[in-house]
């Protein structure tokens, strides 16, 4: 499990800015904007639990749902020390807008626990999971709320969660996605997000009439989602010349052995001791020489202080808003084109669909059916908001906000709120 101290995304009020945006465009009555402004739901828990050395913490919890207008509420749990009420507020709203985008079922929300995960022991972990899920239980459900893995959580985490609750209503596999497969997750889950950020990134690429083997990626943060899209990326033929992870990163002109660095990773070794290529920093990978920039760790990492070093002409938000406001600003003006991260990092959430579905009709998929219907599903949406931004002639951030509040508005319209 990987944490940071450096606070993971945007503010609540910088995400309410993107939808007034989208709001004003479509000319959204005032009702309706009332209802889409706030949560509909925020839950704040106290999470106590006794430590290995016989002490005991309480952690801060919460559970924000924001709108459900189009599903049951869906969204990840994340265990991180700034995982607090405006930061999983924002991710629920971002969780809202991206499943509409995708056109799934859902409606948006998102789960947090203050600790910091890096230094707690597996069986730390394992209460204060327990206790979050007992304390949030009633408010959740197969049709109601279903989390998933997020920063600071992974499978295993998932399966003390389906435990913990079933415990109280009974064995529900569904109640989480992200799970082990053995307990009912989904196959090619783990890779899922990973293989949308290549998906789209093929997907842009032939719309430029760029070939993999002449495009070249550095990808900052080397976890779940960085792994993945490295490792899928290079398989395809683009040419990955830099990686970093929280420590350090390696980078190499003529492309890293991707295989090579995860069999390295995997035997213990370091990003740092990597015999192939020169080592550099984070902050050295924004600004490489490079096609395209993938960051795929924590928000905000692009800002104003340094968007002027950053030389790639394409940016793949595979975490959640990367890219501050300002910073966003000046790369579109010097023509820097910006895959946002509703779009670009939304496998996760449609392979979690899959999951979901999977465990209501207790009838599992194989691997080749998981990544055909999410390569149809993300390039789908890809599709639709490049087709709007060249019609609007607008970023394709503010194209893909059209789109996913316009769908949340009919619905909530639909359903006879306003």
């Amino acid at each position: 499990m990987v944490s940071t101290a450096q606070k993971p995304t945007m503010s609540y009020d910088e995400a309410i800015q993107l939808f007034e945006l989208a709001a004003d465009d479509l000319e959204l009555e005032e009702e309706l904007r009332l209802l889409l402004r706030m949560p509909h739901r925020e839950l704040h828990v106290e999470v106590p639990i006794r430590m290995d050395d016989g002490s005991v913490n309480v952690y801060p919890g919460y559970r924000v749902q924001h709108n459900g207008a189009r599903g049951p509420y869906k969204g990840g749990v994340r265990f991180h020390p700034e995982a607090d009420l405006d930061e999983v507020r924002t991710l629920a709203s971002l969780m809202t807008w991206k499943c509409a985008l995708m056109d799934l079922p859902f409606g948006g929300a998102k789960g947090g626990v203050q600790c910091d995960p890096t230094t707690m022991s597996t069986n730390e972990l394992k209460n204060v999971t327990r206790r979050y899920t007992q304390n949030i239980a009633h408010i959740i459900g197969i049709n109601r709320d279903i989390p998933a893995p997020d920063m600071g959580t992974n499978a295993h985490t998932m399966a003390w969660m389906m435990d913990a609750y079933g415990q109280i209503e009974g064995h529900t596999p569904g109640i989480v996605t992200g799970k082990p497969v053995a307990l009912g997750g989904s196959v090619g889950r783990e890779s899922a997000t990973g293989r949308g950020v290549v998906f789209v990134l093929q997907a842009l690429c032939r719309d430029l009439g760029r070939e993999p083997e002449e495009v070249s990626i550095a990808v900052q943060g080397y976890g779940n989602v960085g792994s993945w899209t490295a490792t899928l990326a290079a398989e395809a033929g683009f040419k990955v010349v830099g990686i970093t992870d929280v420590t350090c990163g390696v980078y190499a002109e003529n492309g890293l052995d991707i295989h090579s660095l995860r069999d390295h990773l995997d035997q213990g070794g370091m990003l740092s001791d990597f015999q192939e290529g020169v080592e550099l920093t984070n902050a050295d990978l924004l600004t490489l020489d490079c096609d395209v920039l993938i960051p795929a760790a924590i928000g905000g990492v692009i800002t104003d202080d340094n968007c002027d070093a950053v030389r790639a002409d394409i940016i793949l938000e595979a975490a959640n808003r990367p890219i501050t406001g300002q910073a966003d600003e000046s790369l579109r003006e010097r023509g820097t084109i910006i895959v946002p991260d509703i779009l670009a990092n939304a496998g996760g959430v449609i392979v979690s669909y899959f999951e979901w579905t999977q465990n209501i009709q207790q009838f599992r998929w194989d691997e080749k059916r998981v990544t055909h219907e999410l390569a149809r599903i993300i390039e789908g949406a890809y599709e639709a908001v490049s087709a709007l931004a060249r019609e609007k002639r607008c970023p394709m951030r503010r194209s893909a906000y059209l789109i996913a509040v316009e769908k949340v508005a009919e619905a909530i319209r639909l359903r006879g709120f306003v």
